[in-house]
């Protein structure tokens, strides 16, 4: 057996990661709640009535706040049975999540950060005016990107598409040895095996030649998939490293905000981006939920500094001293003769504004043909629900695949209860039967396409930090279109008559999860 290469021991999975979990937090609160229920019935009786006065007070106090907030009309509906039905924990819960405590700092400073930068690398104009003389929609896209950030669309850019995990793997190690600068590497889940093996040796054999090698990985790592301080044994091989946003348990709101981009820079001339993390289970080096499959786009050329400045951006946020310039100077060895046009695109949980959410509706919204989806979690908001069955209902031919072997049985529920109302309106799903489908991938009309890291649920539109790319007409489109028929003919059709015979577990814990689907 090849040896691996490793940093700590294997982590092993105990308690801690559930004592302090969103789940045991909210645990906690109903408890005290009913311990204070228990103490007033047996020693405040006779203030009984002003209790249930203050209760119904405080609930509606509540309930007038949820209507005022800007979250999405779904999460306030969750909120209002929870704080209905729990008053006190419901309402307590609600104000920590809103909070940003232990938080508000690291908001502020990536908020600032942003606005430095939303000129750092500039919109070629070549590519701005072809834009310009189009009819499909793509420029006013891209204005809309660039108001929300710095998320130019380029020309000159050669786009490779990876239909498997494997594939990427190896684009990755190719481009890790051709390093010669630097290296910039943003993962959500890094665990030591085979995949994440092979690359660090690459990673500390380069730093020993003087490559600047920078790595961060989210901190919820350190409670699943790696051990606390893993970035101090990183730094110890000459491997500048972080963790973003390490977790206080219990005492801070981090919880929500991840950070789950996939981003490989490398001299600023290949950028990698998709769904592939760093373990096993994405190679299919392990079988966990049957085969995984994913999907990734290696890109080389100009559209690569969008993907450098991301990677900066949060890379910067507990910096005192911020470097951008000297990293995105013009590429070099710009690729010949390439097709169509490449946007990277980032999502911030940050500013208010919905990016990934509005590029998946605009796709849906301009598709003339068809738009097939391959996605792991299908849990929508109201909106995301109408865009889908609109496209399906002007003609629109709209497929999705989804995991036949869930890697989370409530998600997979939750999945469930949408698929009556998007198969009456017209909408095809299919579950891929080989195993499960961590690919996030828009394909439409032989011309565009999105590859990136976010989710069809309110995770990754809501609370994350996610970036994807957008591509039109490219050569790889084609593809990834075949990609998706080939997923398509290893799939189980979902139908109305199938939704009947399904295990009555899913249909009452999908509509019982429905409630609070916006906090999962």
């Amino acid at each position: 057996m090849e040896k691996i290469y490793r940093l700590a021991p294997p982590k092993k999975k105990g308690i801690i990661g559930l004592v302090f979990s969103r789940f045991s937090v909210i645990v906690l609160l109903i408890l005290l709640q009913a311990a204070l229920y228990v103490f007033i019935f047996r020693w405040l009786i006779h203030l009984l009535p002003f209790f249930a006065a203050f209760s119904v007070v405080f609930t509606l106090t509540m309930i007038f706040y949820l209507f005022n907030n800007r979250m999405d009309y779904s999460a306030k509906l969750t909120w209002m049975l929870v704080i209905a039905v729990f008053h006190v924990p419901g309402a307590i819960f609600l104000l920590f999540t809103q909070s940003n405590l232990g938080y508000r700092k690291l908001v502020n400073r990536e908020n600032t950060l942003v606005r430095q930068t939303r000129k750092a690398v500039a919109q070629p104009q070549d590519a701005a005016d072809a834009l310009e003389k189009d009819s499909s929609g793509t420029g006013a896209m891209v204005r809309y990107l660039n108001q929300c950030g710095c998320f130019p669309i380029f020309h000159n850019t050669q786009v490779s598409y990876f239909p498997v995990g494997e594939k990427c793997f190896e684009a990755m190690l190719e481009a890790l040895a051709s390093a010669e600068k630097y290296i910039f590497m943003e993962y959500f889940i890094v665990e030591e095996g085979y995949m994440w093996g092979k690359i660090l040796e690459l990673l500390v054999e380069k730093a020993a030649q003087g490559v600047e090698v920078r790595m961060m990985y989210d901190g919820m790592c350190e409670m699943s998939t790696i051990p606390p301080g893993y970035y101090k044994l990183l730094r110890e091989k000459g491997i500048k490293a972080k963790a973003f946003s390490p977790i206080v348990p219990v005492l801070s709101s981090y919880y929500n905000y991840r950070d789950h981009r996939k981003i490989l820079v490398i001299d600023g001339k290949i950028a990698f981006n998709g769904g592939v993390n760093l373990a096993d289970e994405y190679i299919n080096r392990v079988e966990r939920f049957g085969h995984w499959k994913d999907a990734a786009v290696m890109l080389r050329g100009d559209a690569v500094k969008s993907f450098t400045l991301m990677f900066l951006q949060m890379w910067n946020i507990d910096e005192k001293e911020p470097e951008f310039d000297r990293w995105l100077t013009d590429t070099q060895d710009l690729p010949a003769n390439t097709d169509g046009f490449v946007c990277p695109y980032g999502d911030s949980p940050m500013d208010g504004n919905k990016v990934g959410e509005t590029v998946y509706m605009d796709i849906l919204g301009r598709a003339n043909d068809y738009v097939h989806i391959m996605t792991p979690y299908l849990i929508l908001d109201g909106e995301l629900e109408s865009a889908l069955r609109y496209a399906a209902g002007r003609g629109v031919d709209v497929k999705l695949i989804l995991p036949g072997i869930p890697d989370k049985k409530a998600a997979y529920a939750l999945a469930k209860s949408h698929y009556k109302r998007l198969i009456s309106s017209g909408v095809e799903i299919y579950e891929y039967t080989p195993g499960f489908v961590h690919a996030k991938v828009f394909v439409s009309d032989d011309c565009k396409a999105t590859v990136g890291s976010i989710n069809l649920d309110y995770r990754s539109l809501y609370h994350h930090f996610e970036c994807a790319t957008y591509l039109y007409q490219t050569a790889c489109i084609p593809e990834i279109e075949a990609d998706f028929q080939d997923a398509l003919s290893k799939c189980r059709r979902v139908t109305l008559k199938t939704i009947k015979e399904e295990k009555i577990y899913y249909k009452i814990s999908g509509c019982l999860l429905k409630f609070i689907a916006p906090l999962m």
